[in-house]
Order: C-alpha cells, then sequence, then structure tokens
C-alpha cells in the first residue's frame, strides 16, 4: 500500500538522522483522517514538538506540507497539514507517533513551510554526532562512491537526512558556521589530524577535530561543491558555491592551497539574507557621522573608504548607498563579490576570468550616464585613472583601498601613479575605519581593575568619567569570550585647501594627519575607540589590538 511505502520511508530517512534520544512509535489501531477545520491555533505562536523533528527529516516534511507541535495536552503532538498535504501522509503520521496522541489541524501551506525552515535551523550539534561516526572503513568507503559519483547539485545545508556521510560532515560544519555567524571557515591539515576553524568577529577558533583520514574526501567534496577539479592537488584553486539554509542563500568563496600536510581550504561564508545596515547602525559618533552625511551628499567627487580586508568597508558603502538612493539618481555599482541585493540600483559582478575588470567595467559604466558609481575596490593605476577623471567629470564615485588610515590613502593613490593635481582635484573625503567586538550584552559587569589599562591608551582616568567601562565575565550566549558582535572605529578625513596643498607638494601620510588634526578636528581611530570604551561598547584590548598610536604631538 502507499502508505506502507511512505511509512518506510520515514523510518528509513529518521534512522539515519541518528538521534537516539527520540523513538518513534507505532500504532495499527483503526483510527481515521479527519481535519480539524475549526483551530483556532495560530502558527507563528505554537511550540515545535522534539520529537517530530527527530523522527522526520526536513525534506519530507517539505515535500508533504507537514510540521509537529505541542499539543495542549501532555504528550499529545499537533500534526499541522495544508491543502496540499495527502490524506496518506496523514494517516501514516498518526501510526508513527499514535492515533491517541495526534491531533490534525489545517493551515495555509506557506506558513507551515515557514514554520519548518524555523524548527530544524534551530537544531546545533549533529556535527559532533557525525564527526564520531566516521572513523569506520564502511563510512570512508561511502565517502568515496559519492565523490566519484561527482554529485554537484544545489545543496540545502538544513536536507542531511539521506545524504552520504562526506556531504553531511561538510554541510553540517557549514551549517553551524552560519548558526555562528562566521565569516569563515578554515579546514587546516596538520601531521596527525585536522582542525576546522571558524572565524568569529574577526578571531579565528578551533571548532572540530577530525581524524586525518577524512582529509582527501573533506577537500574533494568541497572542489565538487566549488566546481573546481578534484584531480589537480598540486596547484592552488579557487571556486564559488551556493548553499540554502532554511529560507536564506549563502555565498561561498573556496579557496584551496596545498601545504605540506594535504591541501588547505578557506570557505568564505557571504549571507545573502543577512540585514542591510543603515548609517546610523554603524556606530560612528555623532560628529562623523553628521560630517560623513554631509560628505555623501555632494554632487561630484571622490570618496574612499580604507581598511585592511575585514574591515567593514563594504558594509559601509552599502549603508552609504542607501542613504542617498533615490528614484531621481542613476546609481551603478561594480563589485567582487555582489554581498547584498540593493533596491533601485544596478549591481554588476566584476569577473576578471570574462574579461570584466574594475577597469573595463568601469569604461563601460560610464557609458551608462550614472549619477553615482561605486567601484568595490581600487587595486591598478587603470582603475585609479579611471575613477579619478569620472569624479573630475561630474559624478560622484565610491571605492575602497587597503591602507592603514585616512591619509595613507592620499600617498596610496600617488604611489600607483596618479598626479598629485588630479588627487588634490578629485578627493572630498577619506574614511578610515576597523571593526572592533562588543562586549557582550549578556554578561556585561563594571570593573574597576580595567582603570588601571586606560593608561596603555594615555587616558588619564582621573579626567573621564569611568562609571560606563564595563568587561564580559564570559557566557553561553558569547561561547565565554565575553564579545558578542562587532562595532566600527572611524577616522573621517574631509579635504580641505591647506590639505590639498600638502597633497600637490607630495607630503607624507603623517603630515596630512596632522594638519587634518589641526584644521578639521580630525579623530583618529584611537580616539574613536576611547569613545567605545567609556561607553561601554568594547574595551581597552580590542581598541589596541586594531590601532595603531597617534601621531598627534
Amino acid at each position: 500500500m502507499i502508505e506502507n511505502v511512505t511509512k518506510q520511508e520515514i523510518q528509513m530517512q529518521a534512522s539515519s538522522v541518528g538521534n537516539d534520544d527520540t523513538s518513534c512509535s507505532s500504532d495499527s489501531e483503526k483510527f481515521d483522517s479527519k481535519i480539524d477545520m475549526g483551530a483556532a491555533l495560530s502558527l507563528s505562536e505554537c511550540s515545535v514538538s522534539a520529537s517530530f523533528i527527530g523522527c522526520i527529516p526536513i525534506g519530507y516534511a517539505r515535500r508533504h506540507g507537514v510540521m509537529g507541535l505541542v499539543g495542549t495536552v501532555e504528550g499529545e503532538i499537533v500534526i499541522a497539514v495544508s491543502d496540499q498535504t495527502s490524506p496518506d501522509v496523514i494517516d501514516v503520521l498518526r501510526r508513527m507517533f499514535g492515533v491517541s496522541n495526534t491531533r490534525i489541524e489545517q493551515f495555509e501551506h506557506a506558513s507551515i513551510l515557514a514554520k519548518i525552515n524555523q524548527a530544524y535551523q534551530q537544531r546545533t550539534g549533529q556535527a559532533d554526532a557525525v564527526i564520531d561516526k566516521i572513523e569506520s572503513d564502511s563510512d570512508l568507503d561511502a565517502m568515496r562512491t559519492v565523490l566519484r559519483a561527482g554529485e554537484s547539485t544545489k545543496e540545502d545545508l538544513l536536507d542531511v537526512s539521506s545524504k552520504a556521510p562526506v556531504i553531511k560532515l561538510v554541510n553540517l560544519i557549514l551549517f553551524e558556521a552560519v548558526k555562528a555567524e562566521a565569516s569563515d571557515v578554515h579546514v587546516q591539515p596538520h601531521e596527525d589530524g585536522l582542525v576546522v576553524r571558524f572565524r568569529i568577529d574577526g578571531v579565528l577558533f578551533d571548532a572540530y577535530r577530525l581524524p586525518r583520514s577524512v582529509l582527501e574526501e573533506m577537500v574533494s567534496r568541497v572542489k565538487v561543491m566549488g566546481k573546481m577539479n578534484i584531480a589537480e592537488k598540486r596547484l592552488a584553486q579557487d571556486g564559488r558555491a551556493t548553499v540554502q539554509v532554511g529560507d536564506g542563500v549563502v555565498d561561498l568563496r573556496v579557496s584551496t592551497v596545498p601545504s605540506s600536510h594535504g591541501e588547505r581550504i578557506v570557505i568564505r561564508l557571504l549571507d545573502k539574507s543577512a540585514r542591510l545596515y543603515t548609517l546610523s547602525d554603524l556606530g560612528m559618533g555623532a560628529e562623523a557621522y553628521d560630517e560623513y552625511r554631509s560628505l555623501i551628499a555632494v554632487e561630484h567627487g571622490l570618496i574612499l573608504v580604507t581598511g585592511p580586508t575585514g574591515s567593514g568597508k563594504s558594509t559601509t558603502l552599502y549603508a552609504s548607498l542607501s542613504e542617498i538612493n533615490s528614484k531621481q539618481l542613476n546609481i551603478l555599482t561594480l563589485e567582487d563579490p555582489i554581498e547584498y541585493q540593493l533596491d533601485g540600483i544596478s549591481q554588476i559582478q566584476v569577473s576578471d576570468k570574462k574579461g570584466m575588470t574594475f577597469a573595463s567595467g568601469l569604461r563601460s559604466v560610464l557609458r551608462q550616464d550614472p549619477d553615482i558609481v561605486m567601484v568595490g575596490e581600487i587595486r591598478d593605476h587603470e582603475t585609479a585613472v579611471l575613477a579619478i577623471q569620472a569624479a573630475l567629470t561630474g559624478h560622484l564615485v565610491f571605492s575602497t583601498l587597503h591602507t592603514n588610515d585616512a591619509a595613507s590613502a592620499v600617498t596610496r593613490l600617488l604611489d600607483l601613479g596618479i598626479e598629485p593635481y588630479l588627487v588634490a582635484s578629485s578627493l572630498v573625503g577619506v574614511m578610515a575605519q576597523r571593526l572592533v567586538r562588543r562586549i557582550c550584552t549578556a554578561c556585561a559587569v563594571h570593573d574597576a581593575s580595567v582603570l588601571s589599562s586606560l593608561h596603555r591608551l594615555e587616558i588619564d582616568e582621573s579626567c573621564v568619567d569611568t562609571q560606563g567601562i564595563r568587561v564580559g565575565k564570559g557566557c553561553e550566549a558569547c561561547r565565554d569570550t565575553g564579545y558578542r558582535g562587532r562595532v566600527g572605529l572611524y577616522e573621517l578625513l574631509m579635504v580641505n585647501e591647506p590639505i590639498r596643498e600638502l597633497v600637490q607638494q607630495r607630503a607624507t601620510a603623517t603630515q596630512i594627519k596632522q594638519e587634518a588634526i589641526q584644521s578639521v578636528g580630525m579623530k583618529p581611530l584611537r580616539d574613536s575607540g576611547v569613545r567605545q570604551i567609556l561607553q561601554g561598547v568594547t574595551t581597552v584590548d580590542e581598541v589596541l589590538r586594531v590601532t595603531m598610536r597617534s601621531v598627534e604631538s
């Protein structure tokens, strides 16, 4: 019968999940599958049944539009179904969980799918269970069989019930990384094992230790996902993939390099469902915020955002474009990669392999009658020349540079071969930034011992109000680090006439910075960090980690 086949499918898939804490019961009594159409429940307010999640794989729940909820009576399971759910499926579920223990309620199909995604995303710790089981030879043989088959489909990280061990392992590690809001996953081989590390809030943590025997299978699986050559092990390779996590989509940028103990993998995670920040969310001081808003409102000129990799430059640029976006403006961007989708803005993906570089793309963009152009990064002389020419011909151009501070952006442009008079004429402002970890609000406490460390930032504690200074003790929410999330430190250089004269004289970055501090009151990065410390947002150690000593005398 159809219902018996369906039930067997569920039981086979459920057994592969490996959840020993949940037992799926079967009831062979007579029953009916009548649906209660008079349900007054709100699906968003209902709690999910743990036994249902443990027994029913997400793929089956999605396919048939079913979800298990906690009933009003102890031990009761409410099976949420839609008008698309087959009566056979309802009958099978009632047999599995017991006729007397189940009640059927009907909801909209879309709301059930949303509840399914929400419920299965809450599961954690599955990677540990898979890691404990992969040391057997049979599991390794299964890994190799799947890799020889060359499967390469878009992955849903939540649907691992019927996957082969290597696919399940990689998917669950990536899922745990997304749940932890990691920006990167490192797979680093050693002589006697394999370490998986997550970069969370800019700092690397050891997440898992794996047996050395799974290295080749893991590398091959990641290469298959990234559409890379699995046979090439002597050269570095780059690839890209897209995976689904519930309703969200995550882009993966994969890099492999050969090392003395085997190939090393780094996967950059770009969560497409992450919210887009506004300028007011970035943590700028009131003065810098007002000055920057006035800066991005100019009609033409070059505005640069500088800082090392991972310092939040793209986030600031996106927030800036969102602030000034309007129907009266034609805004185009050149990005590598496109990290967020912006409504009303045309975004272009740069691809060196396809001949679309920043320079060639910028030439094409300037023929599209733009008002505002964002260039992801100025990397070479040609891109710098085109960006400055665009700024001088009536366009507002945003871009990024990798420099230590705002003043160094000027000397970097000169080093790229741009004439000083062109830099002086086109550059209107530079924002340098860093990211520091926020103190975890769940375990933050005032700590008088922190006062003694303020001298490391050349602060006289007797001259400031130190009541707001806090530290994080460490808790489960922050993985016992005392930090959760990040906030920006900002240094805004507004280019005025004295600074333009220094640029034309090829002055050093130190001279330009000193002039900016004296003439326009620029606050160095470290001063921005001190403000965040006194407000109880971050700590002295964090500010010292990401900033250098000010040149102000």
